[in-house]
């Protein structure tokens, strides 16, 4: 595998053509969540559900969301991956270690954002504190630490687990508008309705719905991150 060169193609530009291919499918999705939310506060059926899932969540806890993680960004996407003709040969059954382990890890890390979101703008639903935590995450935590560091994994398992042909990539240079950028147009797109409904809901759901949505965007991200690293290497 060697060392790719910087891509021709402008990254907002890579990003956004990502963006456009996502709008339908993510639409339905944004209004899944939105309509679980709707739900929570105005069927009042739906809430015996929802407060089952309440209480696996809070008896769970860290185990309920890395194990829910795992097979909604992990299991579930690498099946459908693998079943599907164009991509069977790119996830070996090798991989099935891989995708279910970084998406416990995810669902750990996702759990652990929202509980320290919590302790600082508080658990309340209000317009202020929603707003205040979509910021932090898409803006701080994704920003500066998920999205670059998922990518690298994912370069990592894509260069066959080899750390060399990443560490040659991000060499090469403008490494963050090459690989993230691209990838964080996507995020924004998708991410902002979606967390701000997910930040609407109460702590012990938040979660819950998280994954709901988890076994999309796996699916996203792992076809954006091999597109880059197989496309320009």
């Amino acid at each position: 595998m060697s060392a790719p060169s910087p891509d021709r193609e402008a990254p907002w530009h890579a990003g956004w053509k990502s963006a456009q291919l996502l709008f339908r499918p993510g639409f339905v999705l944004q209004m899944a969540a939105l309509g679980l939310v709707l739900s929570y506060y105005y069927l009042p059926s739906a809430h015996h559900l929802f407060d089952e899932v309440a209480r696996w969540r809070t008896e769970g806890g860290y185990v309920f969301s890395a194990l829910a993680s795992a097979i909604c960004g992990g299991l579930l996407p690498f099946l459908y991956l693998r079943a599907t003709a164009a991509h069977a040969k790119a996830y070996p059954w090798s991989h099935l270690v891989f995708f279910t382990m970084f998406w416990a890890w995810k669902g750990a890390e996702v759990d652990l954002l929202y509980r320290t979101l919590a302790k600082l703008y508080g658990n309340g639903t209000g317009a202020g504190t929603i707003l205040r935590k979509v910021v932090t995450d898409l803006l701080g935590f994704n920003v500066f630490y998920a999205t670059p560091v998922g990518n690298l994994i994912f370069a990592w398992k894509d260069a066959g687990f080899r750390w060399s042909p990443v560490r040659a990539d991000v060499r090469a240079g403008r490494w963050y508008s090459r690989r993230v950028f691209p990838v964080l147009i996507s995020v924004w797109a998708l991410w902002a309705p979606i967390v701000t409904c997910i930040y609407s809901l109460p702590a012990a759901l938040q979660i819950p719905l998280f994954n709901v949505v988890l076994c999309f965007w796996s699916l996203l991200f792992a076809h954006i991150t091999t597109h880059q690293h197989r496309g320009n290497t």
